[in-house]
């Protein structure tokens, strides 16, 4: 193995890693070398360390919700006391209350993002506090990584998602946060926006391939998600991918469409008028914020026999 691609000697921490993504995550880690702390709600984490211990890698369990701020402690010193570092953090672990914003509900909305960003934020304050402490006694950078899970659903705007959509928004600009508060202490940090077939999203796909590794498999997440995490990233900080099938996007930033000034020192609401209503007059339905034109994606990525 490149050494460059090796995670012999690290320490990984996975959330939500009892099954689907953290589960392909966890056992991509695991076989780069990576020992692993496995987070779940439940008994399927001890499943997953079972997994990777069989094939001869280094794994523990910590059960726990990922929205109780002291679990993000609990992980990184679970790492350090087993493995003797702690140097990723993959935050998966998530939640769906799938509803329109007028049917949605008060815990609809406080369930989705209290696990989704809540458990981001707690997992990730620990980590920095960690690696800030950690490079405080070097005298110098050391070795972080923070792989984020958002998704299309905020670059969308997704209807029926509107709790699950705000959660991941806050999930990217966290990583960005994250990014740049901690660059200067030797962390990169990272967001996945995948597509991948679990039992959480088994009702929005359709069947999977009968032939060849399925397109939405999360596997192939586990796999950026592997080189995210090595000393092979280390100039790559501040972004977001889009991942599934045979294609890896990276977003751009969003950029100025136009810029309207006032004549004087302030608009008035009827040089507003002048100006904005021509230049939405016509405008389609898609052309807004929204990154619909990621759609076009989908075509290429998912045409694996070609």
């Amino acid at each position: 193995m490149d050494d460059s691609l090796n995670l012999a000697g690290r320490a990984a921490v996975v959330t939500g890693a009892g099954a689907g993504l953290g589960r392909a995550e966890a056992l991509a880690l695991a076989d780069a070398g990576a020992a692993v702390v496995v987070n779940d709600m439940g008994a399927a984490a001890h499943d997953v360390v079972d997994e990777i211990k069989a094939a001869g890698g280094q794994a523990v369990a910590v059960t726990g919700d990922v929205s109780d701020w002291s679990l993000g402690d609990r992980l990184v010193s679970t790492a350090v006391e087993n493995f003797g570092s702690f140097d990723i953090l993959v935050n998966n672990a998530g939640i769906l209350r799938d509803k329109m914003i007028f049917n949605l509900s008060e815990s609809d909305w406080d369930d989705v993002i209290r696990v989704h960003l809540k458990g981001h934020a707690a997992t990730s304050r620990a980590a920095a506090t960690y690696w800030r402490g950690e490079s405080k006694k070097a005298g110098g950078p050391v070795f972080g990584r923070v792989i984020n899970t958002s998704s299309e659903a905020f670059l969308f705007g997704s209807a029926g998602q509107p709790n699950y959509s705000a959660a991941k928004a806050g999930i990217t600009a966290l990583t960005l946060s994250t990014s740049q508060g901690l660059s200067r202490y030797g962390v990169r940090a990272n967001a996945i926006c995948p597509r991948a077939r679990t039992a959480m999203t088994e009702a929005t796909f359709a069947e999977a391939t009968t032939t060849g590794l399925d397109p939405l498999a999360p596997e192939r997440v586990g796999t950026l998600v592997r080189y995210l995490a090595s000393p092979a990233s280390d100039e790559i900080t501040g972004q977001v991918f889009v991942v599934y099938g045979k294609m890896v996007a990276l977003m751009a930033a969003p950029q100025v469409e136009n810029r309207f000034d006032a004549a004087g020192d302030e608009f008035s609401a009827a040089e507003l008028d002048q100006q904005l209503t021509s230049y939405f007059s016509g405008r389609g339905q898609y052309e807004t914020y929204s990154a619909y034109s990621i759609a076009e994606l989908e075509k290429p990525a998912l045409a694996l026999g070609e």
